[in-house]
């Protein structure tokens, strides 16, 4: 049976939501939180603990699974609940049911094939949508040392990435086995589960979505020195069973010597669509619920929202929100964004009028 424990979650939604389509071109925010003119942002849920992924449910009422680490990054205190979300426009208290707890750092959470799954440090894990006790799919998964990404639920996959790690130099530059990928679970003849590879190549491909038009967009966290220069952070359209470059070629394809890399080498590796910038940790990219040729990226580091156009190559991100306190997740919800906060434990809604 699921855990179930009667806790409070505070409600902040404010009465201007509805009416949010009717106001002036000007922002609004709570404090500290600067979106740009024609956008608002509202606090929908505070009191979460370092809250990752979350997705909505298709009920009625509406309510969110969510990730959260729940204590110290290497405590093993994570848990993943169920909370009923207020309707538009209505304050009021809510409980939430813990489903599964005592995680290793839940990084993902996704409803794939009926059931829950979650991303933990070393284990891909699945239980039932009730609660209760997860079961491993994928164990000992090699990682940088932290933590893995988020996972990605299609209609007939689900998509998860595996962070990267190296030892040595030049020639002798060896890549731990099966890190820097990514992974796509699949179905067999409605019995079991298949895991097989998509790219390689990758530092850390945190955060992953696959758009209307089939192109696989994935973020690229890139940390450490490379040639005596750190590497920049990357949103990068994925070609299938390619090597998209790391530790070899980082930022736009720049060849790392002391890691092996040429231009000869790096030619062959798909193109960035954008570079973010070093230390900015993409943890998130939507499909924007405005204009279907951008993404909206997390910022993690930076605490940003960003928005970065997919018809224009190298294109220049342009800041969507700034002052957040760790901006984690994005979920599109209708022509809205909501939008987990890592540093303060809120939840918020972004709108634009």
């Amino acid at each position: 049976m699921p855990l179930v424990r009667t806790r409070t979650i505070a409600i902040a939604i404010a009465a201007a939501l509805v009416a949010a389509a009717c106001g002036a071109d000007t922002a609004s925010a709570p404090d500290g939180i600067s979106p740009i003119d024609g956008f608002d942002v509202e606090v929908v849920l505070t009191d979460l603990a370092q809250p990752t992924q979350f997705y909505i449910e298709d009920t009625e009422p509406r309510s969110i699974v969510i990730a959260e680490i729940n204590g110290g990054e290497n405590d093993a205190t994570g848990q993943v609940s169920r909370i009923e979300l207020p309707p538009d426009g209505e304050s009021q208290s809510v409980t939430r049911t813990v489903l599964f707890d005592r995680l290793d750092k839940p990084t993902g959470v996704a409803l794939f094939d009926d059931q829950i799954w979650v991303m933990q440090t070393r284990t891909l894990t699945r239980g039932p949508t009730v609660g209760g006790k997860l079961e491993v799919e994928a164990f000992d998964l090699p990682n940088n040392g932290r933590s893995q990404g988020t996972l990605t639920a299609t209609d007939s996959n689900l998509l998860f990435d595996v962070s990267g790690r190296k030892r040595g130099s030049g020639d002798d530059t060896v890549v731990t086995q099966g890190s820097g990928r990514l992974f796509e679970v699949g179905t067999i003849n409605d019995i079991g589960y298949e895991i097989s590879e998509i790219a390689s190549g990758f530092k850390h491909a945190y955060a992953h979505l696959i758009d209307e038009s089939g192109t696989l967009w994935a973020t690229e966290m890139t940390d450490g020195l490379f040639d005596g220069q750190p590497g920049t952070d990357e949103i990068v359209a994925v070609s299938r069973r390619a090597d998209h470059g790391w530790p070899h070629c980082v930022d736009d394809n720049r060849p790392v010597a002391e890691f092996g890399g040429s231009p000869e080498r790096c030619a062959d590796v798909p193109r960035s669509l954008t570079t973010l910038g070093v230390g900015a940790t993409p943890t998130s990219v939507v499909v924007s619920p405005w204009n279907p040729d951008e993404l909206v990226v997390a910022l993690w580091k930076t605490g940003e929202v960003v928005a970065v156009r997919t018809d224009t190559p190298q294109a220049q991100p342009r800041v969507l929100i700034r002052g957040l306190s760790n901006p984690q997740h994005l979920v599109v919800d209708d022509d809205r964004l909501m939008l987990s906060e890592f540093g303060t434990g809120r939840l918020l809604l972004v709108m634009k009028h």
